[in-house]
């Protein structure tokens, strides 16, 4: 999103993180901008029965944790390596001047948070409305657009594990198994070596 040479230019540092680890919790206050140079972090929340909800999941070049950062309001998730992860971190003094001497990225992070608060409406509706059918493909068919899913002769890979679709869509794991098998059944998606295709 941000160029890595401006982001290190305003005193942006390169952190490795280790799958499973945090990279903050909720209910922290925010004190970075972070941008991810590799790997995927993963955004989530616990229900009291230990449920596991993500909120998001963010790949290559892809911010997170910024709305907390622009309201000096507590984390609402926890971010956490999905797997082996370098990130970008900038202090948040130095976020808001990059900002303020650059409306371009301004306008850039206005529309990439735009962009997921319309996600997260559009998800909401689906959460409490739609069938898992419904919710399955509304999550693969935004994944293509936004996460930038490699399509090959198969169609799209969809990047997401069964345990991910169901945290994103508040499905369980068996009825993603099982409606996933409907949609391949139906030709909606096609399953090739235990991979996903759209």
């Amino acid at each position: 999103m941000i160029a890595t040479g401006l982001l290190e230019k305003y005193g942006a540092l390169k952190k490795f993180y280790e799958k499973t680890s945090t990279v903050f919790e909720e209910g922290k206050l925010p004190a970075h901008y972070y941008q991810i140079v590799s790997g995927e972090i993963k955004m989530n929340n616990y229900n009291d029965d230990g449920r596991e909800f993500i909120q998001g999941i963010f790949y290559k070049d892809q911010s997170f944790g910024e709305p907390p950062l622009f309201l000096n309001q507590n984390y609402p998730a926890s971010a956490v390596a999905v797997e082996d992860t370098q990130i970008l971190c900038l202090p948040k003094s130095n976020f808001m001047k990059l900002l303020e001497e650059n409306p371009v990225i301004s306008i850039k992070i206005i529309e990439n948070l735009a962009q997921r608060l319309y996600y997260k409406s559009v998800m909401a509706a689906e959460i409490s409305t739609q069938e898992p059918e419904h919710r399955i493909l509304k999550l693969i068919d935004h994944g293509i657009v936004y996460f930038n899913f490699k399509k090959d002769e198969n169609g799209y890979l969809i990047n997401f594990t069964r345990q991910q679709i169901g945290d994103l869509t508040g499905l369980r794991v068996e009825t993603v198994i099982r409606t996933i098998k409907a949609l391949e059944k139906k030709g909606v998606l096609k399953i090739i070596n235990r991979k996903v295709y759209r």
